[in-house]
């Protein structure tokens, strides 16, 4: 259905990636991997059109509709939810707008024998033709069934956009992307921000859409229930198999022991050969035997290994100012929007060094309560933060909010302030943006990942103690994000940071906090370990959270204390990875 040859991409002297050729079928369901810098969002944008390539094309079917959803939403502030999702159809009501101005003009005119007059008519009956083969008389009905099965009320149409959480937020987007009846749905992380409840819906629609499906997401759960394909970009080069991204992995694996095996035994052929010929060059009787081993090297094609791209974090920053004894508590506070109760009577002791999980599913009032806490928005009750609480807070936007126009170099050097600025070099390499060629980049050119990783580097250049991280690690694949969150980890038992995370990750939950605060139905229904939150079903239902798989094993084991299994499972892990990574660095 469409076809890409040979594409490119090049910038500041630097390849991206080059020579990738594939064809996109119908019915596709197809998982772009990768690691976060490696080009996935740069293909998906060239697919859509928003983007060209350095060299190389894409080739499509004349009436083929390309979808894209981004991972940094733009959704304009002022609108309501219904108008906003009625933008779908804005081409049509140009389209309209033009029909319309040219049949005026064909009215005033009389040189109805003139070329141009037969220009206007020729354009005015292809138009029409094409606005009329399109079935929009009835498209407030189709926004109204959108939105419905989206999950929003018929309340919800006429509140402004900017109500709504990010997770509802790519709802809309993902309803103006279906009314517009893609044959491509192009899927930039779609699951960043949204709760396990709409998450399986939008599993469930893309599993029964019939149509194309090309996703890049580090959710890796959810592309393996979703796609049946997975092409990887790595180092460059594409490689594309028939398979879902669990399996891809483990046939990968199975590809470079080959390739080792392989390379190893040529290798060891070579060095034969060649001690061979250095023995015998000068013995006359093995003049020709030596001759032909130098021919069979010359024309011997070299095997070569996958390059695995094992670049990694290394991570450092100053140390913060301490802060009193509980840096945050609440009594009684609550939220009003109108009649719309987000929340109520909110009672909550945060101590020193807490890592808090906020869960529950979208529009529920977590980013909200976290408003609350930063003092930017009005609240009922009583709401007391600590003795010398300094607040860094990285919001689900925080990445698309800065200067695209910038370097990363300038970015950080426009917030950098003291004997840090000497470091600049320094923290840039940690965050993998060391080289002159990646911290002289723009912005612009920067991955969601990436630029994820710049706003979080921005963050902590500031001396904060409480830090508000929500969604931190969307968009991030599986090795930043267990850095990253590592990281945290360590700032939280090395300086007693206290960090709060707003989440709908619940493996994050689960190895990374201590505590998790449950919201539903507008109030707060749980706050206790992580484990004991996952393992109890009538909370779990009720704020739509998945069930550890770790539950379903002690159920299914007959363990009564299942949330006790989880802790030890999730900490004997924990110091498996710890002990792998001291026996790598001994290496």
């Amino acid at each position: 259905m469409i076809s890409i040859d040979g594409l490119a991409v090049e910038f500041s002297g630097t390849t991206l990636f080059s020579d990738i050729s594939f064809v996109i079928n119908e019915k596709d369901r197809i998982a772009l991997m990768g690691k976060n810098g490696a080009g996935k969002s740069t293909l998906l944008k060239i697919l859509a059109g928003v983007r060209q390539p350095t060299r190389g094309k894409v080739s499509a079917p004349k009436d083929c509709v390309v979808a894209y959803l981004p991972q940094h939403l733009m959704t304009e502030d002022g609108r309501t939810v219904f108008a906003e999702t009625a933008q779908a159809f804005a081409h049509l009501h140009e389209m309209e707008a033009r029909i319309d101005a040219l049949n005026k003009e064909l009215e005033t005119r009389t040189d109805y024998e003139s070329d141009s007059y037969m220009a206007l008519i020729e354009e005015v009956s292809a138009l029409s033709e094409k606005f009329y083969s399109i079935d929009a008389t009835n498209y407030e009905e189709d926004v109204e069934k959108s939105l419905l099965g989206l999950g929003f009320t018929r309340e919800d149409f006429q509140r402004q956009t900017s109500d709504f959480s990010g997770g509802w937020r790519m709802r809309i987007e993902l309803a103006k992307l279906l009314l517009q009846k893609p044959d491509v749905l192009l899927l930039d992380e779609p699951t960043n921000h949204l709760d396990i409840e709409s998450i399986q819906w939008l599993e469930d629609f893309l599993i029964n859409n019939g149509k194309a499906v090309i996703v890049i997401s580090h959710d890796r759960k959810f592309v393996d229930n979703i796609t049946t394909r997975t092409i990887e970009v790595t180092m460059g080069r594409i490689y594309d198999y028939k398979v879902n991204y669990s399996q891809y992995l483990q046939l990968r694996k199975e590809r470079r022991e080959q390739q080792q095996k392989a390379y190893d035994e040529q290798q060891k052929f070579i060095a034969e050969t060649e001690a061979f010929i250095e023995r015998f060059k000068g013995t006359y009787s093995k003049t020709l035997q030596v001759q032909s081993r130098v021919k069979m090297l010359e024309k011997l094609e070299l095997l070569e290994v996958d390059e695995e791209d094992t670049s990694a974090l290394r991570l450092k920053f100053p140390p913060s100012p301490r802060s009193g004894s509980y840096p945050v508590t609440m009594e009684g506070v609550g939220k009003t929007y109108g009649d719309h109760v987000v929340f109520r009577n909110a009672n909550l002791t945060i101590e020193r060094g807490d890592k808090v999980a906020f869960v529950g599913k979208n529009g529920e009032g977590k980013s909200t309560l976290v408003k609350c806490i930063m003092n930017e928005i009005d609240h009922d009750g009583t709401l007391t933060l600590g003795h010398n609480v300094q607040i860094g807070y990285f919001a689900q936007n925080q990445a698309s909010l800065m200067d695209e126009n910038l370097t990363v170099f300038q970015t950080i050097d426009d917030v950098a302030k003291g004997e840090i600025r000497n470091k600049i070099r320094d923290l840039l390499g940690a965050f993998m943006f060391g080289g002159p060629e990646e911290s002289m980049k723009k912005v612009k050119v920067l991955s969601g990942g990436e630029r994820t990783r710049l706003a979080m580097i921005k963050l902590l250049l500031e001396p904060v103690n409480l830090l508000i991280l929500d969604e931190p690690t969307a968009g991030q694949d599986y090795r930043h994000y267990t850095e990253i969150m590592e990281f945290l980890k360590h700032l939280n038992e090395t300086l007693g940071i206290t960090i709060i995370m707003i989440t709908h990750d619940m493996h994050l939950m689960l190895e990374y906090t201590d505590r998790a605060i449950v919201i539903a139905d507008g109030e707060l229904i749980a706050d206790d370990k992580p484990a004991k939150v996952l393992t109890n079903e009538a909370v779990a239902d009720r704020a739509y959270l998945k069930k550890t798989s770790l539950y379903d094993l002690a159920v299914r084991c007959g363990i009564e204390d299942a949330s006790g299994f989880a802790e030890r499972f999730i900490y004997y892990e924990r110091q498996v990875r710890a002990d792998g990574r001291q026996n790598s660095d001994v290496q």
